[in-house]
């Protein structure tokens, strides 16, 4: 009887001893699941950062299939700054936001503006630079405009990027138009030089740069901005840490001047031009 008791007294410590080794082990791994986005980033050594890789001169992709721009630069910038890799991850813009949410990217660096309904979902932090609404036409009309109610007919057939505020743009104050989304700035681009739309709608510098890009296809933009474009970086919500570094970060980018630097080598001098498909 001593035997058995003795038996069954060992049986249970080691269930016991083997339960908590289990739940060591499980706690071991949610934690490192659910370490705050600084800390995975500085163990795994690389800086994921989501873009479109084709918002000259902000972010694009070169012949050699490179990813240059502003925002290129700027995450390397950040990338260095933490010590480790960067890799840009590039993507059709209307799933930056949910690679970023599920845990893909780190963070988004593409020209996105600053709403109230994505800051819902996701920090930011900025903006980095200020941008606005315009259009790319081949038109004098629609170049001339000053005010958008000018254009708001159903005759009028416009194109803005898929998932961007410029088609939230069009389907609130231009509702009247035909509406015709596109998969990227390119293919926008290309729908306005084949006349399937009478223009396009994207932030301002995307429109001017177009028009140097495409010099003998007759391009029109509208200099002054139709609306305000803050642009930031977007961050999971979840992690102070990261949010605060990256905000000291971009502080001192600009106060340093780097900031100015940087929009003056991508939107003073248009030798990247020649390195574009």
């Amino acid at each position: 009887m001593k035997r058995a008791r003795v038996t069954l007294v060992l049986v249970l410590v080691l269930a016991f001893l083997s339960a908590c080794a289990h739940t060591t082990e499980t706690s071991v791994q949610t934690e490192t699941a659910a370490a705050p986005s600084l800390q995975r980033i500085l163990q795994k050594g690389e800086l994921v950062v989501g873009t479109a890789a084709s918002m000259p001169p902000l972010n694009m992709t070169t012949k050699e299939g490179e990813i240059i721009g502003l925002e290129a630069d700027l995450a390397n910038h950040m990338a260095r700054a933490m010590g480790v890799k960067l890799r840009l991850e590039a993507m059709e813009f209307s799933k930056l936001l949910s690679a970023l949410e599920q845990g893909r990217v780190d963070m988004v660096i593409s020209g996105m503006t600053i709403t109230p309904t994505r800051n819902l979902k996701v920090a930011f932090i900025g903006p980095y630079f200020i941008s606005g609404k315009a259009f790319l036409t081949k038109l004098a009309t629609i170049a001339a405009v000053e005010e958008t109610t000018e254009i708001n007919s159903p005759s009028v057939r416009l194109t803005a990027l898929r998932g961007s505020t410029s088609q939230y743009f069009v389907e609130e104050v231009l509702a009247k138009v035909q509406f015709v989304p596109a998969k990227d700035y390119d293919e926008a681009v290309q729908m306005v030089i084949q006349d399937k739309v009478h223009a396009f709608v994207a932030d301002y510098p995307i429109c001017v740069v177009s028009v140097f890009r495409y010099p003998n296809q007759g391009l029109l933009s509208v200099i002054t901005p139709l609306t305000y474009e803050p642009l930031g970086i977007a961050v999971p919500a979840d992690d102070p840490h990261l949010i605060n570094w990256v905000e000291n970060f971009l502080n001192t980018v600009e106060g340093s001047g780097e900031m100015e630097e940087l929009k003056d080598r991508w939107f003073g001098d248009g030798s990247w031009l020649f390195r574009l498909p």
